[in-house]
């Protein structure tokens, strides 16, 4: 099984994400919230973000949300054919040697939440109940629980539901849409990164843990002697475990591992709703056809 967290070390990538609609009609207005501006976190330096859209919005304007994720929000106010959304950045990611947190038996951690007695027990249980698209299923407890057996600690009974639930359910990209219920990818076994990412928090929560949807993105390595495609990379979910304090365990059940400095943090919220990357309301437009191309470049630090 691999380490919780690997050693001391820092890396820096460049992310190209670039969203682009065609409308079989002309939209006539739109608005749009963006989850593209990465998050400046402890671990992480956000070097440089940059936003261009095509057409030039009538209004742009950047918020934080509930979460402290970065938002930006766009009206298009004229008609339009199409809409092309390109985000750059920049980031330096930094890993940690493990937590002690990590050896706390998990149960203490339910406890401290569900008595939120300090703050951080209190911050953290925003993540701790139900979401919209992840709700309490009594068969997911059952299946955290043969992970989650009595005083083991949090750190590895948490890799080792990851490890299960890698090796159980099957990646598939056509087997789910956004909408999917989490009770019928639980029941299918398959489905993608969003819906992984899901079942993980369904059953940490279901154990009365906190657990937070985090989206982003992943460097993939191509197979020996082939070239890396331009466009090839995508948005990634995975998940981020409360093991105490300000200790939080980044899990990544679609590569059955704790995350790496391959992994670029944009935001979290309580599940995919909460953090969707382009989410919009449009008069107009009929149907319209969808690309979206990612690149993730390491750069040296």
């Amino acid at each position: 099984m691999p380490s919780p967290v690997p050693p001391d070390a820092a890396r820096r990538h460049r992310v190209r994400h670039v969203t682009r609609y065609e409308y079989q009609e002309s939209v006539e207005l739109a608005q749009h919230v963006l989850h593209l501006e990465p998050r400046a976190l402890p671990l992480q330096q956000r070097v440089s973000w940059s936003l261009a859209v095509s057409p030039e919005p009538s209004v742009m304007a950047q918020h934080s949300d509930s979460f402290g994720n970065p938002v930006t929000y766009l009206a298009l106010q004229e008609p339009h054919a199409s809409l092309e959304i390109v985000s750059e950045m920049e980031v330096e990611v930094h890993r940690i040697a493990a937590d002690p947190a990590l050896a706390t038996p998990w149960e203490t951690l339910s406890a401290a939440l569900a008595a939120s007695a300090d703050p951080a027990a209190r911050d953290a249980a925003t993540f701790a109940y139900a979401s919209p698209r992840v709700p309490l299923l009594a068969a997911l407890r059952a299946y955290a629980g043969q992970s989650f057996s009595p005083g083991r600690p949090i750190g590895e009974a948490a890799l080792d539901l990851v490890h299960r639930i890698h090796a159980d359910f099957v990646f598939d990209p056509i087997a789910t849409t956004v909408s999917t219920p989490l009770a019928e990818v639980l029941e299918r076994r398959r489905g993608v990164c969003q819906d992984l990412a899901h079942v993980v928090i369904g059953c940490l929560r279901a154990l009365g843990l906190a657990a937070r949807y985090v989206s982003g993105y992943i460097r993939t390595i191509p197979p020996p002697g082939q070239a890396r495609l331009r466009g090839s990379d995508a948005s990634h979910a995975w998940v981020a475990l409360w093991c105490g304090g300000a200790c939080w365990l980044d899990l990544d059940a679609t590569n059955d591992q704790a995350a790496t400095l391959d992994y670029v943090t944009v935001a979290w919220g309580r599940d995919y709703d909460d953090v969707s990357p382009v989410r919009g309301v449009l008069f107009g437009g009929s149907s319209h056809t969808l690309q979206v191309m990612v690149d993730v470049e390491p750069e040296p630090v």
